[in-house]
């Protein structure tokens, strides 16, 4: 080891600059992790592969400028350099993160070298040399030191943006190149077009950055050092800038966490009203605000908002004023890719070098307008671009992007799809061929069998057990199975929950399992689902289905018979055949008594049949009765039964989607759901008794009451008390808020009570007191996510803990290693991101495809676009209603923005007159001409649906009112199945067109059918996860509880 100085300038607090010399050690041995290696480098488990052409050394600057380019799987062997690494940190800790993600997964052929501590690489800098020279000359260094270190085995190349560097290294050493990154793309990865467009499109916004104005836009931002010393005094406060997307150019808010200042409760945010002191702020920035005097605080607008930018005064419908403040700098920008739109041809738009500068429109209205330059901008006009920003100077009224990817023509049903996984941060690529050779083999003429050296380390219940699974129709995943039965003569009974052992199949760290952790959960759409594991497990060997052996994680209870009190809990591994593959109308058809056929039992004769069908029959029985009785000592608990619209897939022959159709309550839902509820809550006792300070759980915080105001104040209108101190008297005065008159009062009542909740949350137990734990919603001291593994990366861990758990107490140490405290809340934290993502992505998806069933329809005579409408709430010009029949909800406005107003005749019928409006707590009313329309809390109306489309947004229904009676056609009602139905049937009719396009492609193989990301959904699918997005808005998805069936 060799000590040596390095010096470093440093600005101090005042801008100040101070030389500072510490002490650097080099070392020979420094590992360079090839696995070409020679000289026995301490290299890790990821190595680069020693078949490949050659390796990459990038210098600094196109790490700092193109890592987006070196992010791509195709690009292998990438040598990061500690040099460049360093350069990165400067831009950003978001970049430098980005890069040590991208170094740790092993799915990416790339490395760090830390050339600054390798002796023979080391190069210090000279004197008068900059900090850029003295960087390519490192790297050149460390690419020279690769080719040496590995005798000439491998050629490196170094690409540079310097041409100096190319002119002067380029042929000092054979078997070192020098090349440019264009040059390197275009001569040794031609056929990545993705590269040379990103390429291209990175230059340009490099060439174009902001060069020719220079005035002032905004205030610059206040140094790091002087925001974090004013947050510590309590002169400025920290938070996160959320965008009101209703009035995205005047109104947002800055999040802090419910944190005081200055002798003010902040809970509620601090306003920021206009784009000057946003100050360049982005939807999602960590932002620093200044409160502004008292005297210029404003209140948030209630009115209702026709579309954005709309012009109406400031200061129409406000709420009494807020604290308010300006943002005066940018701690942490949370960027991400957006999708924007190329609007249609503008002389106005600057060219320069055959690089015209648009100003292209993103798809959410939360965002600015950015400004890109490209050479193709006439191609792409009218089409969804996906952008990444680059910078938004003090100059410049937007902020400068780079485009990345072309998603297609605005207005496409794929491109509208692709645009909502991209705006959720959604990436699902195909599984890759290293993930699919981890895989087991299995095919028609080779089906995968049960090991039998595996099957003697489990339980084997084949023949003792009678087991069988409940699902919606045409479920293929099927997650859990159940059995029960008596023992000891009847005096003890014993439940059983069987869930997919997909830990046997999903090695920790494998390539498999750390694409299911990157993804975290199966994303489900209207039309198609991505799957969070590959097709040959979720739906085939960790599938549950009848008639086959699967390995599976049990829990069995042995239950008093009489008092059902449990004597005895079993946790392990089995073994199980599922007799029986039921769906739910079926099960409770046959607890009903009714005649059904059961097609488990067509090959039976007559008398067997009968003997099998009633022992099935009195295992749903005995069934039933216990999750009566766990319900029943959850309601006492405090258990809440909230409001949400249940829908399942109406399948043909060929499991096609023909319509979707509301779920009757049946008791069959409740007992399966209670049984998972139960397993869930006595596995989640396990690990965090065996874990206590890193156990994978899930809490439910009670919400706070203040958002329980609207369901007060509309159930005291209705002449109703609502009791929220507990989740106890909650769920006790939901029940009596019922009317006999109109059921849907209380339907809405209850959507109310869930908008109030907090979301439930996982967390690692080592970061939570244990009083913490609860879950409100489930009114359970503990509570984690057990039963669903196919789809759910949570239970996957909580698979691997309760193995460990097991594993500690017979006495040996855990098979794998048991992530920290830390790591675990980390994960924790990633599965809860990714979760309120994919009810964001469902809940945009219903909407896309409500708006196709309505586009082509014709309001004025179409009937279907008639719907009777209930209101909810009043807003100051116009009313919020819910239409269940479509189960949609959504703003009828009763004023314009020319100042008329809706009038009613006497026989209901509306029209728009000038007038007036005047709101009052629970009702409004319109007067024109002497005459005084009233809508009032929880009335029925009728509503017309139509779309209004845009071409840079997502298209929106629009809601009229057409009179103020509640809708009665010419024709008996339609159940309100009918809308679903009917617009379901729209949507599959698109579903289909596109696969008869889709059958002139080329043919797949077989392999590539098995594996490719699922299009259609099946009913499992829908049913456990649309469950409440109708009732919902958008931007209160992520409060949603659990669904029932996954046991919430």
């Amino acid at each position: 080891m060799i000590k040596t100085e390095k010096t470093l300038h440093l600005r101090r607090f005042r801008g100040r600059k101070v030389r500072v010399v510490r002490e650097h050690y080099l070392r020979e041995q420094v590992p360079c992790f090839s696995s070409l290696c020679q000289a026995d480098c301490a290299n890790g488990i990821k190595v680069l592969p020693g078949d490949l052409t050659h390796y990459v050394v990038p210098d600094a600057d196109v790490v700092v400028n193109y890592l987006e380019i070196l992010e791509l799987r195709e690009l292998q062997g990438i040598i990061f350099t500690q040099t460049a690494c360093q350069a990165l940190h400067s831009k950003g800790r978001r970049y430098y993160n980005r890069l040590r993600n991208l170094v740790k997964d092993p799915r990416y052929h790339c490395v760090q070298f830390a050339n600054e501590f390798q002796q023979y690489s080391y190069c210090p800098r000279e004197k008068g040399e900059s900090q850029e020279k003295w960087q390519t000359r490192c790297v050149y260094s460390a690419a020279v030191w690769y080719y040496n270190h590995l005798a000439g085995m491998m050629n490196v190349v170094m690409i540079t943006e310097d041409e100096e560097a190319v002119a002067q290294y380029s042929s000092l050493h054979s078997g070192v190149y020098v090349i440019s990154v264009q040059d390197y793309l275009q001569n040794f990865w031609p056929d990545l077009q993705a590269a040379q467009e990103l390429y291209t499109s990175i230059s340009q916004a490099l060439e174009e950055k902001e060069a020719e104005d220079s005035q002032r836009e905004f205030p610059e931002h206040l140094p790091a050092e002087v925001m974090e010393a004013g947050i510590k005094s309590g002169r400025y406060i920290q938070g996160t800038l959320s965008v009101n997307k209703h009035r995205a150019l005047n109104e947002a808010l800055v999040l802090t966490e419910g944190s005081c200042s200055q002798s003010m409760d902040l809970s509620s945010g601090v306003l920021v009203h206009g784009g000057k002191n946003r100050n360049r702020a982005v939807h999602g920035d960590v932002v620093v605000v200044e409160l502004l005097p008292k005297s210029e605080w404003k209140g948030r607008v209630t009115a209702l908002t026709e579309g954005q930018g709309d012009d109406r005064s400031a200061d129409d419908g406000q709420e009494n004023p807020m604290p308010t403040g300006r943002v005066v700098g940018v701690l942490q920008r949370n960027w991400r890719d957006y999708v924007v739109t190329f609007p249609s041809r503008d002389a106005t738009q600057s060219q320069s070098r055959n690089c015209q500068r648009v100003l292209t429109i993103p798809w959410d209205r939360r965002i600015p307008k950015i400004r890109i330059s490209t050479q193709q901008a006439d191609t792409l006009q009218d089409h969804r671009v996906v952008v990444r920003l680059d910078s938004w100077e003090s100059t410049s009224l937007y902020p400068n992007g780079h485009s990345v990817k072309v998603l297609g023509r605005a207005g496409e049903l794929e491109t509208e799809v692709q645009t909502i996984l991209v705006e959720n941060c959604i990436h699902v690529p195909a599984f890759s061929e290293a993930q699919m050779k981890e895989m087991p083999l299995s095919s028609p003429e080779r089906p995968w069998r049960v090991d039998p050296a595996e099957a003697a380390k489990r339980r084997d219940l084949r023949d003792s057990h009678l087991v069988f699974s409940i699902d919606p129709v045409g479920c293929e995943d099927v997650d859990d199975t159940l059995s029960v039965r008596s023992l000891a003569d009847g005096t003890l009974l014993e439940l059983g929950v069987h869930i997919a052992d997909v830990t046997h199949f999903v090695a920790e760290g494998s390539l498999t399992d750390l694409e299911a952790r990157t993804r975290a959960t199966t994303y489900y759409l209207a039309d198609r689902r991505y799957d969070m594991l590959p097709a040959v497990l979720s739906a085939d060997l960790c599938s549950l289905l009848g008639g086959v052996d699967r390995y599976a994680m049990s829990v069995l209870w042995e239950l008093d018979a009489e008092s059902l009190a449990v004597r005895r809990v079993w946790y392990g591994r089995t073994v199980i055949r599922s007799s029986y593959q039921l769906h739910y109308e079926l099960a409770q058809a046959l607890l009903n008594g009714e005649e059904v056929r059961v097609p488990e039992l067509e090959q039976f004769c007559p008398e067997e049949k009968d003997l099998k069908l009633a022992q099935l029959i009195q295992a749903l029985e005995m069934l039933t009765r216990v999750a009566r009785h766990l319900r029943l000592q959850r309601d006492r608990g405090g258990a809440l039964e909230l409001e949400g619209v249940e829908v399942r897939a109406q399948l043909d022959k060929d499991k096609n989607i023909t319509a979707l159709v509301p779920r009757q309550p049946l008791e069959v839902h409740e007992t399966v759901a209670e049984c998972m509820i139960y397993a869930n809550h006595w596995v989640a006792r396990k690990i965090q008794e065996s874990f206590p300070n890193r156990a994978l759980l899930r809490r439910h915080p009670p919400p706070r009451q203040e958002l329980f105001n609207q369901l007060v104040d509309t159930a005291k209108v209705m002449g109703f008390s609502i009791d929220t101190r507990t989740n106890k008297a909650l769920a006790d005065s939901l029940d009596r808020a019922a009317d006999p008159q109109d059921p849907m009062v209380n339907r809405l009542l209850r959507m109310m009570a869930t908008r109030a909740m907090s979301q439930a949350l996982y967390f690692s137990t080592g970061s939570q007191p244990q009083d913490q734990f609860y879950h409100y919603g489930l009114a359970l001291d503990r509570y984690t996510h057990f039963t669903s593994p196919i789809r759910r990366y949570a239970d996957i861990v909580v698979h691997r803990l309760l193995t460990a758990a097991l594993e500690l107490e017979q006495g040996a140490e855990p098979a794998g290693i048991l992530a920290t405290n830390r790591e675990l809340e980390e994960l924790a934290q990633h599965i809860n991101n990714k979760n309120w993502t994919a009810q964001r992505a469902q809940s945009a998806s219903t909407g896309l495809f409500q708006c196709l069933f309505f586009r082509d329809r014709d309001p004025q005579t179409d009937l279907r676009c008639l719907a009777d409408a209930i209101v909810y709430s009043i807003r100051d010009n116009g009313v919020l209603v819910f239409v269940s029949e479509y189960g949609i909800k959504g703003p009828v406005y009763l004023k314009n923005k020319e100042g008329q107003v809706v009038s009613a005749e006497p026989d209901g019928s509306c029209k728009w007159q000038s007038g007036k409006v005047r709101r009052y707590p629970s009702y409004i009313t319109t007067t024109s001409g002497g005459c005084t329309s009233t809508f009032r809390l929880m009335s029925h109306i009728t509503v017309r649906i139509s779309v209004h489309s845009s071409n840079c947004h997502s298209d929106a229904l629009v809601l009229e009112v057409v009179s103020n009676q509640p809708h009665r056609g010419s024709e008996p009602q339609r159940p309100a199945s009918q809308g679903h139905r009917q617009l379901v049937q729209e949507v599959v009719r698109l579903a289909e067109s596109a696969q008869q396009q889709a059958a002139h492609a080329p043919k797949l193989s077989r392999e590539e059918r098995d594996f490719l990301q699922s299009k259609t959904p099946n009913l499992y699918s829908i049913l456990e996860e649309i469950r409440e997005l109708a009732l919902m808005d958008p931007e209160a998805v992520p409060r949603l509880t659990d669904p029932v069936k996954t046991g919430q």
